[in-house]
């Protein structure tokens, strides 16, 4: 018998959180993606709209986590207008839709993924290894296509109230195209979390182009509002579409330096910290894991997505030096 997943491979579900984590409503409409299902490329979920002209290969994807469902709102937005893409092709993907078919709005945070987090095995071993879960044999089937990105989109939103991010991982092409959509306007270089890696972080992207869009809080109509001006100025941006372009906004980057993961259950920020705070003086005390104390490692560091309720083990916050 095929061995399931080890405790040690689970990431943070929505689901596992503290109990006193409050409650957020959910005040944007689930999508109805049943049209979408069955895709045309081979692989359930995934639609391919080609031009016939030269040109890159976009792939966009929503629903790595199933209850994120601003992205895959957007997504099926650009289906049901039959989007065709002016120059190279365009693949719209519902990743985890397991996970989403549990979606259920009285109780949405149970609903991020089925075994475990699918936006932590794009690595080798556990791509091409002998572990059974049902996301990872979900990655095992978009690999192949993910193969074929130029460039991708990864569509995210966060449980906490926090600013809008993308995330370009540690490669020049990645920053490089972040910062030329410039929405939203804040660009963070990391390097990802412990738990493992995510699919910006699979090989692929060391030579092809991988982003992440953190685009708001689940659930809100800002982040629908952020996701759709995210995806729209891919599109622009690879000549897919011609648009009016937005007046450029400035846009501010910052290098992840440290990625904080709790020690222990008793991980507490001294505030309710929202995500892009700039703590101007090193050695600010912002945090106790435990015992242990947090404090900023230098002057004018940036607060990374942080997370006010986390477990043992998962990422409570990320560190970021500004330029």
């Amino acid at each position: 018998m095929t061995p399931g997943p080890t405790p040690a491979a689970f990431a943070l579900s929505d689901s596992a959180l503290p109990a006193d984590v409050p409650v957020f409503p959910v005040h944007i409409e689930t999508p109805d993606i049943s049209a979408f299902r069955a895709g045309n490329t081979g692989i359930p979920g995934f639609t391919t709209r080609d031009s016939g002209q030269p040109g890159p290969h976009v792939v966009i994807v929503s629903l790595i986590h199933g209850n994120e469902i601003a992205g895959a709102a957007i997504l099926a937005e650009l289906l049901a207008e039959n989007f065709m893409p002016l120059v190279g092709s365009v693949t719209f993907g519902f990743a985890n839709l397991a996970a989403f078919d549990r979606f259920d709005p009285a109780n949405p945070l149970t609903s991020r993924y089925v075994e475990e987090d699918m936006n932590r095995v794009w690595d080798d071993i556990q791509l091409f290894g002998v572990r059974r879960s049902l996301e990872l044999d979900r990655a095992r089937e978009i690999r192949p296509l993910i193969d074929t990105a130029d460039i991708l989109l990864d569509l995210h939103t966060m449980l906490w109230p926090s600013a809008p991010v993308l995330l370009c991982g540690p490669t020049a092409q990645g920053r490089d195209l972040a910062l030329s959509l410039a929405t939203p306007p804040t660009v963070i270089a990391d390097c990802g979390h412990a738990g493992g890696k995510r699919l910006i972080d699979y090989g692929r992207f060391t030579e092809a182009t991988g982003i992440l869009a953190e685009t708001g809080q689940h659930w809100e109509p800002a982040a629908l509002l952020q996701t759709r001006a995210t995806v729209r100025a891919l599109l622009r941006q690879t000549g897919m579409e011609l648009a009016p372009t937005p007046a450029p906004a400035p846009v501010t980057f910052a290098q992840v330096t440290h990625t904080i993961t709790a020690r222990t259950n008793r991980f507490v920020f001294l505030q309710d910290f929202c995500g892009g705070e700039i703590i101007p003086a090193t050695d600010t005390l912002i945090a106790h894991d435990g015992d242990e104390e947090i404090r900023t490692p230098y002057d004018n560091c940036m607060l990374v997505m942080p997370s006010l309720r986390v477990s043992h083990g998962h990422t409570a916050v990320r560190l970021a030096r500004l330029g």
